[in-house]
């Protein structure tokens, strides 16, 4: 069987595992977390940059640190994982989804200042398969309304938009180090902090309301319950996991973009005739490989390719339910204006394997299988 995603592994994490071990420090903010945090703030010229237990606790982190009131509103996408949506409901916010770009799958920019209200307070930027939403014109909405921007830059960790790493543009970004992403520590994740006011408070709330960071670096004598809070801390053997792969971060960026760029290459004429979509990246954005998806021509045709590549022990899958149409998205949230693209894109998006190290073999089989599916 050919998996849809494999979590990578370079050879060393095993090593700086034990290592973490013997040091007697896996809790939180260890040797290993720090070290991370560091890489992170100098690789994307980060003001401050804290590992988190996941990316949904980096984005609850970002909804505390927005200062939400309950009733306050968030513009965010639809098309986006259920974090995206959770941590902002969490706090009481009242969800405003607005439609996608039909190119990008990232919300559209055009849209959003229509769905602006008395009671909007953040705007929710969701990097969709690591390519950058229009982040000019989205920081230009904030400033002139007095906005915040969270990016959500799960899927964008060493993607770019106009040279800058996603996650540093906004007031705060959010990454994620789940065992789906292209850096992995199991489950873990990390907070971007652009606005230099909000870091006192921010290393208050992620050491459970406690001022335990400036004791740490001997700023006061002792330390103290201050305020609110939660333990976003991931345990120093995740990060030293993660750590082996940051270090070979290049290698599997290139890695992933080789076989990116090879499905965008042998798919290409499928597209020129209509058959299929291929991913569309603006040129302001450099992209991380993230993922490659195709869009059918209809959910009917989605759903044969996916029986068909099964069939064949390829594992395909389709993504996100819109958020907006289920349950929870009904209850916390509401769509402004016309869902033009959000439903009827999502039903023909389909994702290929791609992962770190992917095997030729494995890679030829899912193009070969494809071809011969929309050629038929």
């Amino acid at each position: 069987m050919i998996h849809f995603n494999v979590p990578p592994f370079v050879g060393t994490e095993f090593t700086y595992m034990k290592e973490a071990v013997e040091n007697h420090k896996i809790c939180g903010d260890g040797p290993f977390t720090k070290k991370c945090n560091e890489w992170l703030e100098k690789r994307f010229n980060a003001k401050k940059v804290m590992l988190t237990t996941s990316g949904t606790s980096a984005l609850e982190m970002a909804a505390w640190l927005c200062n939400l009131k309950p009733g306050d509103e968030v513009i965010l996408p639809s098309f986006t994982f259920s974090s995206t949506a959770t941590a902002f409901a969490l706090v009481g916010a009242k969800l405003v989804f607005v439609d996608v770009r039909k190119d990008t799958m990232n919300i559209d920019e055009k849209l959003i200042e229509k769905a602006i209200t008395p009671k909007t307070r953040v705007i929710v930027a969701v990097h969709y398969a690591g390519v950058a939403c229009d982040m000019d014109a989205i920081m230009e909405i904030a400033k002139k309304h007095n906005l915040k921007v969270v990016e959500d830059a799960a899927q964008g960790v060493m993607s770019t938009y106009k040279g800058k790493a996603l996650g540093t543009i906004g007031d705060f970004g959010c990454y994620s180090f789940h065992e789906t992403k292209n850096y992995s520590m199991g489950e873990g994740g990390a907070i971007v902090i652009n606005d230099e006011s909000a870091i006192e408070k921010a290393e208050i709330l992620r050491e459970k309301g406690t001022n335990r960071s400036k004791f740490y670096r001997g700023q006061i004598a002792k330390y103290n319950w201050v305020d609110w809070g939660s333990s976003y801390l991931p345990s120093d053997l995740n990060a030293a996991y993660l750590w082996a792969q940051l270090n070979a971060a290049d290698e599997i960026n290139n890695n992933r973009l080789s076989t990116w760029n090879k499905y965008n290459e042998v798919f290409k004429p499928l597209a020129d005739k209509k058959i299929i979509e291929l991913p569309v990246v603006p040129s302001d954005c450099v992209h991380n490989a993230h993922m490659f998806y195709i869009k059918c021509r209809s959910l009917e045709e989605r759903t044969a390719y996916i029986q068909f590549m099964k069939e064949n022990d390829i594992l395909c899958v389709f993504h996100y339910v819109p958020l907006h149409s289920a349950p929870a998205g009904l209850k916390f949230g509401r769509f402004d204006g016309e869902d033009k693209y959000t439903t009827s894109e999502s039903d023909k998006l389909v994702r290929l394997p791609l992962y770190y190290n992917i095997e030729k073999s494995d890679l030829e089989k899912v193009i070969a299988k494809t071809l011969e599916f929309f050629n038929k």
